[in-house]
């Protein structure tokens, strides 16, 4: 597989072999690359296929390749009380030490807390989840004082009139409401008739 090919499979993963695993070496990375998959939370997100922008420095140190930089990207989602679209930007700062097969940090430190270097490549797209999904939130808004949705019709409160409401009648008192209704129908159609039988 070409590097070309490689890294439109894995966006995330950079070879680093340029470094050469001496302490003190940089390289800056200045890329745009297209999300694989969706990268957020329930309600927001980097949508899958859209650009992630990588603004990186990558640093050779003695245990490994220290990475740090931010990474971007436009976020789609949803409101989560009147549901209408959401959209924005997110930008994540990272600082993530990349170990060494054979340093001591790989050797001493749990695989869940460390991201190690395999095949003189280390992948970003971890580091890049996790960050984004702390970074969103969790109940995005489409602004601070969105009042939702109704909860009788599930019209937005926003664009109905004002003072919209609902009569909401206890369902032990329906019975005797429907009851009220029919006499007043009936006095109504009593006092008609008895109008026309004066003329």
């Amino acid at each position: 597989m070409t590097q070309g090919a490689q890294a439109q499979r894995d966006p995330f993963v950079l070879d680093i072999r340029s470094l050469g695993r001496r302490p003190g070496t940089m390289e800056e990375i200045h890329r745009t690359v297209v999300a694989p998959n969706r990268i957020g939370v329930e309600m927001i997100a980097i949508p899958a296929d859209s650009d992630v922008d990588l603004d990186l420095r990558l640093e050779s140190v003695s245990e490994g390749v220290l990475v740090t930089g931010t990474v971007s990207g436009e976020t789609e989602g949803q409101c989560v009380r009147c549901l209408e679209p959401v959209d924005g930007t997110v930008t994540v700062f990272l600082t993530e030490l990349y170990a060494y097969p054979d340093s001591e940090t790989e050797q001493t430190t749990d695989s869940e807390d460390i991201h190690r270097i395999v095949d003189d490549r280390i992948d970003l797209e971890q580091a890049v989840i996790d960050a984004v999904a702390l970074e969103l939130p969790m109940s995005p808004l489409c602004s601070e004082d969105c009042a939702g949705l109704c909860s009788e019709c599930g019209v937005r409160l926003a664009v109905a009139e004002p003072g919209h409401s609902h009569e909401i009648i206890d369902p032990r008192w329906a019975k005797l409401a429907d009851k009220l209704g029919s006499l007043e129908q009936k006095e109504s159609q009593d006092s008609d008739s008895g109008e026309r039988g004066s003329a």
